[in-house]
């Protein structure tokens, strides 16, 4: 469906261009009214219902609720013209389930620049009744009495003429007001010209009612009509009447039955929160007339069923409105999902209806005048909002006006508008509310209270009801801003009275920073989601505002110190290597940097690490954790030299990471083959040096697995008991892989434990050792495809750039072929091994494979085995004869 869009027709000299205003989808919303319609027709055509009756529970409202710009008008228009003309039904909207000459539409904009009030809303639902063709006296009579009390001398002609109501619905309806007037003068035989006798006949009238005559008898079944008629014919007298429609429509002949259909747009122009005076005469013609259908469309959703609104309004509460009660529901339900089945948000435009309606909105010869690619920047940008499109649309003509080829960049791009309509209903608390949560990625009442700096919670409150705040009821924030809006809120030039000057947004940041310090300060337990949320939102703030570290220092620690590794910030938000201008920005590479080499390989880390390094804007001990974990990555890399100085540097700083350093240096004395100076490294270690994977880690490579399965499991203990989950991880994977070696069934428990618990961090390299234990596991079996798994798994290290697994891997194949007594295999695998370890690290990998196939040594390394180089042989020797007597004798 589309009409001329006359703000873009005047936008432009060139007549070649078709400006037409296009409606996009909405199919669901069109869906709900047709099955809210079918069920309110069902329902006033059961014999059990009765207009009068003033208690029964009212489920005849639909409200759609949405930011401003989502495109309510638009619909609200859209259903207008489709419930008065199946013909202007867009396509896509399917086939209704009634009457078409049953409906009788009326739509009533009650924006304030629309200029209707109370008075106009009764009248036109009136005047949209006159095609059935006759009075409706009991109304009418009541409306012309309170006409001439209020608008002594003004023809009510006049006024419909004037306010549009008689070109939309005719001038029928004085005539059918005057027709009743004579009809019930008549019944009544009263003597005189009808026009000026309204006072003489309403007194008459409510005499022979009280009276029981029966010449009144067809008005007499309206059991209020004679109480409205005696009341005194003020507005709030004037917002009762729809009761006496009510009854009217209800006692139509069966050919002439109709069922209005009231669409009520911008509904949040009404009035606030605080002033509900119009709303309340709304709310009571709503009421009153049960048999009408209304469809309104606002912002925010309909309070009516809240309990707390009683003295404000009339009818309040769940028992009244049962279909307008507000239930959470999960996120990942859909938009339209996201309330009761009669408070429907109205959500963004899909990525495909954007782009369907940028193309129509500007044409020419047929074609679309905004070409592809500038509508997909374009849609990328207006997170789905309809507003957005418009302003994108006319800033098109804009720069096309101007001479201009409109570029992608051009679009890149926040409107003011979207501002000003944000906020253009909000108080100045919900609006101060509204900029301070902008800094945040998500938010609760009490984090967007201590932000705005506020005493009280109510604007905070009240702002998490507006539609432009999204809800997720399981999320440990549950409230974030529609992402355009956020967007629109923090960065367009803002010219509103109350804009926000630099210092503002600096002071607001600072608050928010400090309140989520406290948070995670306060939090009565470890918290490690709160952390993660905590350091999201810290490090973002703090990297914007350039704000110090403060408690950013010591979330990181704790942050590191699980080993789990879980993203703190999407990849585009990632800070540029090239771009590190305060600590903030060093913290945050560091932290992503960390992060990002389970998934990345080492050389990467280290590039990313020495940047950080270099920088030299971090604190000391921060400092230190960059050195750190690049002298680990170099360690990864085969970098002895480099990862040993960096070690060094560590353990001589005495800082938090100290003990892991020496840990470090033991690491890479055993990997040079110093066996007894890394022992006695690991019996000064402790916990903080990890002492027992230490140990574990000398034991594995003499062959003495028991020895070496026993010292992880008491890592793994020890790490349990200090509730540190990567370590625990670590150590399991480690403790399953030496068990691989000797027991097949007990390494099958010892690998699921260790699957379970790295199912909740992310260790890439610890990940690639369980596969390898796999393998050891599965060694000698012809039926396990050991070598083709092997090859699939050297692909997966080589990418992740850990070298020192690949030697592991090599390990294992020699396990395998020794057991199969493959000598040409075994012998390739020995010489790839002295290939890979020429450097001298890990020289004795090459010693093992011999050691395990009974082979001689050539070229022997100069590793300082514990209790000589024979016994290391012989445990060796004796795990592969043991895995190839176990296998010959299994069933």
């Amino acid at each position: 469906m589309a009409g001329r869009d006359l703000r873009a027709l005047f936008s432009t000299n060139d007549r070649s261009v078709r400006a037409d205003e296009a409606f996009t989808n909405r199919s669901s919303q069109w869906e709900a009214v047709a099955a809210a319609l079918t069920e309110h027709l069902q329902h006033i055509s059961s014999p059990g219902f009765d207009p009068e009756d003033l208690e029964a529970p009212r489920n005849h409202v639909l409200v759609f609720h949405g930011v401003g710009g989502i495109g309510k008008t638009t619909l609200s228009r859209t259903l207008e013209a489709a419930l008065a003309d199946a013909g202007r039904r867009p396509a896509q909207w399917g086939e209704p389930g009634w009457p078409a000459d049953r409906i009788l539409p009326v739509r009533i904009d009650l924006a304030r620049s629309a200029g209707s009030d109370f008075e106009q809303l009764v009248l036109a639902i009136r005047a949209a009744l006159t095609p059935i063709g006759r009075p409706l006296p009991a109304f009418d009579l009541a409306l012309r009495r309170y006409w001439e009390a209020n608008h002594p001398g003004e023809p009510l002609e006049e006024y419909l003429r004037r306010g549009g109501i008689g070109s939309r619905f005719g001038q029928a309806m004085p005539q059918q007001m005057q027709s009743a007037l004579a009809d019930v003068a008549q019944a009544l035989m009263l003597p005189g010209t009808i026009g000026s006798a309204v006072g003489q006949i309403t007194g008459a009238l409510v005499g022979a009612l009280r009276e029981r005559r029966q010449t009144v008898r067809a008005l007499a079944g309206c059991a209020r009509l004679a109480d409205l008629l005696e009341a005194e014919p003020d507005l709030d007298a004037l917002s009762f009447y729809p009761h006496l429609l009510a009854w009217e429509l209800d006692r139509l002949p069966d050919g002439q039955r109709v069922v209005p259909v009231v669409l009520l747009d911008t509904f949040e122009d009404i009035g606030d929160r605080t002033r509900r005076d119009l709303e309340r005469l709304i709310q009571r013609t709503v009421w009153l007339l049960p048999n009408a259908f209304f469809v309104i469309t606002g912002r925010s959703r309909l309070q009516w069923a809240d309990p707390a609104l009683q003295g404000q309004l009339d009818y309040t509460g769940p028992a009244a409105w049962p279909g307008l009660v507000h239930t959470d529901v999960p996120a990942a339900r859909t938009p339209a999902q996201a309330d009761t089945a009669r408070q429907v948000l109205i959500g963004d435009f899909s990525p495909e209806d954007c782009d369907d309606y940028l193309a129509r909105r500007l044409t020419r010869d047929g074609q679309p005048l905004i070409s592809e690619r500038l509508r997909q920047v374009i849609t990328a940008r207006s997170h789905g909002l309809p507003l957005h499109l418009d302003l994108s649309v006319a800033r098109f003509l804009e720069l096309s006006r101007s001479g201009h080829t409109p570029q992608p960049a051009d679009f890149d791009h926040d409107f003011p508008a979207l501002v000003a309509r944000t906020l253009s209903d909000l108080t100045p608390d919900e609006r101060h509310v509204l900029r301070s949560v902008s800094l945040l990625d998500a938010f609760d009442v009490p984090l967007a209270t201590r932000a705005a700096g506020l005493a009280h919670e109510g604007p905070a409150l009240r702002l998490t009801e507006r539609p432009f705040v999204r809800e997720n009821p399981f999320g440990l924030w549950p409230f974030h801003l529609h992402g355009l809006i956020r967007s629109a809120v923090r960065n367009a030039d803002d010219t509103t009275d109350d804009r926000w000057s630099e210092a503002d947004w600096q002071q607001a940041a600072q608050r928010a920073f400090t309140t989520l310090s406290e948070q995670h300060h306060n939090s009565p337990g470890p918290g490690r989601l709160l952390l993660i949320a905590c350091l999201r939102q810290g490090l973002r703030l703090a990297s914007d505002h350039r704000l110090n570290l403060d408690w950013l220092t010591d979330a990181a620690w704790a942050y590191v110190s699980d080993s789990v590794w879980e993203p703190l910030a999407p990849p585009d938000t990632e800070t540029s290597t090239t771009g590190l201008d305060t600590a903030a920005d060093a913290l945050v590479e560091l932290l992503s940097a960390l992060t990002r080499r389970q998934h990345q390989h080492r050389s990467h880390t280290v590039a990313r690490l020495t940047t950080v390094i270099d920088s030299r804007l971090l604190p000391d001990d921060l400092q230190h954790m960059a050195m750190y974990y690049r002298s680990k990555a170099h360690r990864d890399l085969g970098d002895s030299p480099a990862s040993r100085a960096g070690m060094q540097a560590v353990a001589d700083g005495q800082g938090r990471l100290a003990p892991a350093a020496r840990r470090g240096l033991a690491h890479l004395a055993r990997m040079a083959g110093d066996f007894p100076t890394a022992l006695a490294t690991a019996h000064t270690l402790g916990w903080e040096g990890r002492h027992h994977r230490v140990e574990g880690d000398v034991w594995w490579p003499h062959g003495d697995m028991d020895r070496a399965a026993a010292a992880y499991a008491a890592a793994r203990d020890e790490a349990e008991q200090h509730g540190v989950t990567g370590e625990r991880a670590n150590s399991q994977a480690h403790r399953a892989f030496a068990l691989a070696f000797t027991d097949p069934d007990a390494a099958d428990d010892e690998l699921a434990l260790a699957e379970q618990l790295l199912a909740g961090v992310d260790l890439r390299a610890t990940t690639l050792i369980t596969h390898i234990a796999a393998l050891a596991r599965d060694a000698g079996r012809p039926d396990a495809d050991v070598d083709d798994r092997a090859q699939v798994l050297r692909a997966d290290i080589r990418t992740a750039g850990v070298t020192y697994t690949e030697l592991a891997l090599d390990l294992a194949l020699a396990f395998h072929h020794a057991v199969r007594d493959d000598q040409d295999q075994v012998a390739m695998t020995i010489a790839r091994l002295r290939e890979n370890t020429r450097g001298g690290d890990f020289a004795y990998y090459s010693d093992i494979a011999a050691f395990m196939a009974g082979l001689p040594l050539d070229e022997a390394s100069p590793t300082r085995w514990i209790d000589g180089e024979q016994q290391t042989r012989c445990q060796w020797r004796g795990l592969v004869t043991t895995r190839h007597d176990h296998l010959r004798t299994s069933p």
